[in-house]
């Protein structure tokens, strides 16, 4: 059908555009992010564009939806601005008739929503989280960095080298403080270098001298030494101790509906259920007065999907605090703004007004009377 097969040409083209610029805005965005937090410690600096991909792909979902939406919005908007929409509704073709070409349009959008939140975004996280993760738990050595004060895994010790020669094999003017053991200690050394041994590495540090302070009491014990070995790059990494319930399956939160689970569950779920709820709202949104200006449709639609996901992020927290039910959240929320677009939907199909309607009760009013 020609209104169907122009409806979807165009929307292809809008969608198709708006997405590139929602993907390069939310990259540039998170590119900045990223090597803020590299810098400041969180992630490996050569991860940064790994980790930014990731990222992005964790927000596909939300820019897939928010794409749609904008490409229903600016492909009616235009429509109604010049008369075109005008014409087909002339012609017996109502606001319903545009439900069908707009979702035969947008189930591949829709299937690869759900398909991101339910499969793609708990894979993602949890790479994120591995990489931080690794990063955080790497051993001393690895820390080390030249000119810079660096805490060890456990953070029980500090260490800082001036410069360092043959990839931080060898060092000069190391610094190290460290509490173990009841002890407080600060070791002072002119050279340091790495040493291999059966019991582990070692920071063999050579002509220096070392503070030692026990707690509880006020001796201090000063001492010389021409070689001194640190054992370093040994330690134990807590793995497994907490997993962040946006890091596990679907399948693995269904299995164990804690509040926790049941929160997150609430988003993933929430994310394809809005995405549906959209295309109904973008409809309805379009149908205004053209007189009133193209901006006026963008804000409104800018205003709704704010609301929208704000919603969906403030049940995931009510959910997690059991202030709220799953099944009372997920009904009451996405049931009623479905409901909602529809009566809107049909109230500009049938061209329904509340002048019109309290002027129809007033005459069926008039009518009973004179029949009485």
């Amino acid at each position: 059908m020609l209104f169907h097969s122009s409806l979807r040409k165009e929307l292809s083209r809008s969608f198709g555009a708006t997405l590139i610029v929602l993907v390069t805005v939310v990259m540039t965005m998170t590119l900045i992010r990223t090597l803020g937090m590299a810098s400041r410690g969180s992630f490996d600096p050569s991860d940064v564009m790994l980790v930014m991909g990731y990222t992005v792909l964790a927000y596909m979902p939300t820019l897939l939806t928010m794409g749609l939406f904008i490409a229903i919005i600016s492909t009616l908007s235009r429509m109604y601005r010049e008369s075109e929409m005008v014409i087909w509704l002339c012609s017996g073709r109502g606001l319903y008739s545009a439900l069908m070409p707009l979702f035969r349009f947008a189930w591949p959008v829709l299937g690869a929503v759900a398909g991101l939140a339910l499969l793609i975004l708990p894979w993602t996280n949890l790479r994120i989280e591995e990489m931080k993760n690794q990063y955080e738990n790497r051993g001393d050595l690895e820390r080390i960095e030249p000119g810079q004060f660096q805490e060890s895994a456990d953070g029980s010790r500090v260490f800082f080298v001036e410069k360092n020669n043959l990839n931080l094999q060898t060092g000069s003017n190391v610094f190290i403080a460290s509490t173990e053991y009841g002890k407080e200690s600060i070791t002072s050394a002119q050279k340091g270098r790495i040493g291999s041994f059966d019991t582990g590495r070692f920071l063999m540090l050579d002509k220096g001298q070392r503070l030692e302070i026990t707690h509880g009491s006020s001796d201090i014990k000063i001492s010389e030494f021409d070689q001194y070995g640190s054992r370093v790059g040994n330690e134990v990494m807590n793995e497994g101790v907490y997993i962040p319930p946006n890091t596990r399956t679907t399948l693995e939160l269904f299995k164990k509906l804690t509040p926790v689970n049941l929160a997150e569950l609430s988003w993933r779920i929430g994310l394809i259920l809005a995405s549906i709820n959209f295309v109904i709202i973008g409809i309805a949104i379009s149908s205004v007065n053209p007189r009133v200006g193209r901006s006026a449709n963008f804000l409104l639609a800018l205003f709704t999907f704010v609301i929208y996901y704000n919603l969906l992020n403030l049940g995931q927290n009510w959910i997690a605090s059991e202030k709220i039910p799953f099944v009372h959240y997920m009904v009451s929320l996405h049931a009623s703004v479905f409901a909602l677009a529809m009566f809107w939907l049909a109230k500009d199909h049938n061209n329904w007004h509340w002048r019109s309607l309290i002027k129809t009760r007033q005459r069926h009013s008039v009518d009973k009377e004179l029949i009485n």
